[in-house]
């Protein structure tokens, strides 16, 4: 079993290498973008949802779990996403809707390319009193596709 940090942050030291993080839940898709003079812009609420991640892999540095090796693992490996969405009632959000700003979020604060993520698992949960988003990234150290190709060039 690998050593994983007790409590809900944290990333195991050995394969498979997995990030664990808390966070609160992502704004939705209509909280996302403000048009303003014509352009789509990120809302603040959206901006801080980013904040709010770097924020949390910059605790995990601190604690001495993220180290540039790590980061180094996440980037030269595909990876695969488990994202839990604690909402409030079951049907007022899509369970897709945080999805896309998760990802980039994440993957932003990592330095990782998130054309990396090869599997996504989205699940929606209901806790009224403390709405989150759990998440796990995993690096697939030995993934490959079902047929490999040889690209000329």
């Amino acid at each position: 079993m690998p050593e994983q940090l007790s409590g809900k942050s944290g990333i195991t030291k050995q394969p498979p290498f997995t990030l664990y993080l808390t966070l609160p839940l992502p704004p939705s898709i209509n909280e996302q973008y403000a048009t303003v003079n014509g352009y789509r812009v990120s809302t603040q609420i959206a901006r801080r949802f980013k904040q709010n991640v770097r924020a949390a892999l910059r605790t995990l540095e601190q604690q001495g779990y993220l180290t540039d090796w790590l980061r180094k693992q996440f980037q030269a490996s595909y990876l695969a996403l488990f994202l839990d969405f604690y909402f409030e009632t079951p049907f007022k959000r899509d369970l897709d809707g945080g999805l896309k700003i998760t990802l980039d979020a994440l993957c932003e604060g990592l330095g990782v390319n998130d054309n990396r993520v090869v599997n996504i698992h989205l699940m929606k949960h209901i806790d009224p009193l403390h709405p989150h988003l759990y998440l796990e990234m995993e690096a697939l150290t030995d993934w490959q596709f079902d047929k490999q190709y040889v690209l000329l060039t």
